[in-house]
C-alpha cells in the first residue's frame, strides 16, 4: 500500500482555506460567512492531523483538531442564533444591515 505525501493534504487544506477565506470576504449573507468559517476550520484541521501522521507517534495534533471541532460547534450554535435572532429584527440574513448598535 503506498503513502500519500504529506504535500498532497497540504495542497489540499491550503485551497479549502482558500475557499472558505474568499467566501468569507466575499459573501454578505451570514449563513455563507458561518459556512466559510467552518470551511476555514476544516482546513486547519486537516493540516493538523496530516501533521499528526507525518510525525507519527506524537498525537498532539488530534487533540487540537478535537478542540478546534468543539469551538466549531459552539461557533455555529451561537453564530446560528444570531442569525436568527438578526433575521426576527431586520427580516434579513445580510450582513450589511446587521447595523444593531448603531444609534
Amino acid at each position: 500500500m503506498t503513502s500519500i505525501p504529506l504535500e498532497f493534504y497540504l495542497v489540499v487544506a491550503a485551497v479549502v482555506f482558500v475557499i472558505g477565506s474568499c467566501g468569507f470576504l466575499a459573501r454578505r449573507n451570514a449563513l455563507i460567512a458561518l459556512m466559510s468559517i467552518e470551511l476555514m476550520l476544516n482546513a486547519v484541521n486537516l493540516t493538523l492531523v496530516a501533521f499528526n501522521r507525518w510525525l507519527g507517534d506524537n498525537q498532539v495534533g488530534q487533540m487540537f483538531a478535537f478542540f478546534i471541532i468543539a469551538v466549531a460547534a459552539a461557533e455555529a450554535a451561537v453564530g446560528l442564533a444570531i442569525v436568527v435572532a438578526l433575521f426576527r429584527l431586520k427580516k434579513t440574513v445580510r450582513t450589511d444591515t446587521a447595523d444593531l448598535l448603531k444609534h
